[in-house]
């Protein structure tokens, strides 16, 4: 059982070196190289989509204005471009068999 239920690049290295019979260092170079091609992309504006499994989207968001809760002082929250997740139909319907 991986410690607080969390999966992580060694653990999905581990699988690639056991399913495809690569290296362990070749298989972490694998993914490395997957999540770096990734990162390129969102950081150049892209989004990233994978089938069956779902969509990076990057969101801008505009300026706004917040509110401490603490004190209730407004706040103008500058304008910032966000990260979000849609899960593909097909990455619920598993989940939701679970």
């Amino acid at each position: 059982m991986r410690s607080m239920d969390t999966l992580t690049r060694a653990e999905i290295a581990e699988a690639i070196h056991k399913k495809l019979g690569l290296s362990r260092a070749e298989s972490l170079a694998m993914v490395e190289s997957i999540l770096g091609h990734m990162t390129n992309a969102l950081g150049s504006g892209e989004n990233v989509k994978i089938s069956g499994f779902g969509t990076f989207l990057l969101r801008d968001k505009g300026e706004r204005i917040g509110r401490n809760p603490k004190t209730g002082v407004e706040v103008p929250i500058t304008p910032r471009r966000v990260l979000t997740f849609r899960a593909s139909q097909m990455l619920k319907d598993r989940i939701a068999e679970n």
